[in-house]
């Protein structure tokens, strides 16, 4: 009887653990799944947030910079097209008088002038568009006295013809300061202001990007830049070109897909005659046609005009 009783005992307490321990896991399995409920319900509400990706801005000033050479970009090869930033809406007027343009980008007897021609009496101030950093103060053939300046966002503008100038290399220049004085240096008919707007050593219309009028308005804060800017066999000397604004790279790669137009030969039609109807360069012509300036044209034949 006594062994039975133990035995009973025993069993009594073992069921009595189990039980103990059966209670304790269904307790702990609960609060695991309450935990899961608020922790992984928690975090599935809270918006994960990553730091975004700060990019440095690119030190244009540093890059290249030579002031012994005009052009230091010489082996630089540009891919089109390419975004041009502005912090400002306007630039200083390079003069201090109305400005007259005399002559646009664009071809010009025969060779291509990169730049425009502003008006002014020898002895005028000249002054800088935008700030920047004084890269190069020389004598240059065919500019004569010319300083360049490097912008903060890579463009460099080209001062010529100066009689005088009143910067020296690295100095820092503010937007509207004299760096110069107007004059007739170099190869110039008569006196006036050659201005050049540049981006690693390619010359770029400064009317694209510089509205001239009496409000000196930067054309747009972001521009987008087809090889069409840059050159100047196709456009025209004589008038400013038609100024469309790329603000977006889908507006600039439809931009660069230009539009064809034909001429059909007629008796007495010229190159030089089909140049001044459509406003066109003979050497556009002649790289459009795959002609040359000798090249017989015939009655009905078809012309690209581009």
């Amino acid at each position: 009887m006594t062994v039975f009783a133990l035995l009973f005992v025993v069993f009594q307490s073992f069921a009595q653990n189990d039980g103990y321990i059966a209670s304790k896991m269904i307790q702990a399995n609960k609060e695991i799944e309450i935990l899961e409920k608020v922790v992984v319900g928690e975090f599935s509400k809270t918006p994960i947030v990553i730091a975004p990706v700060v990019i440095p801005e690119k030190d244009y000033i540093a890059e290249n910079w030579i002031t012994t050479r005009f052009n230091p970009y010489e082996n630089t090869l540009l891919e089109y097209p390419f975004k041009l930033t502005f912090k400002d809406s306007v630039f200083a007027s390079p003069i201090l008088r109305k400005k007259v343009v005399t002559s646009h980008f664009g071809w010009r007897r025969g060779r291509a002038h990169k730049g425009i021609d502003i008006d002014l009496y020898t002895g005028d101030k000249v002054l800088a568009m935008m700030g920047g950093k004084v890269r190069y103060v020389k004598w240059h053939y065919g500019h004569g006295n010319i300083v360049v300046i490097r912008h903060y966002n890579g463009l460099e503008t080209v001062y010529a013809h100066l009689s005088k100038q009143l910067v020296q290399v690295n100095d820092s220049v503010k937007k509207g300061q004299i760096i110069g004085k107007g004059g007739i240096s170099g190869n110039a008919r008569g006196s006036h202001l050659h201005l050049e707007v540049r981006f690693q050593g390619t010359c770029i219309n400064p009317e694209y990007l510089f509205d001239f009028g009496p409000e000196n308005k930067i054309r747009a804060s972001e521009i987008w830049v087809n090889k069409k800017w840059s050159q100047a066999y196709t456009q025209n000397s004589r008038r400013q070109a038609d100024i469309y604004i790329c603000h977006t790279l889908e507006e600039a790669q439809t931009m660069a897909t230009p539009e064809i137009t034909y001429h059909i030969i007629k008796r007495g039609d010229t190159l030089s005659s089909i140049s001044h109807k459509y406003q066109v360069s003979i050497p556009n012509l002649c790289k459009s046609n795959h002609i040359t300036t000798k090249t017989m044209l015939r009655v009905g034949q078809k012309i690209a005009i581009h």
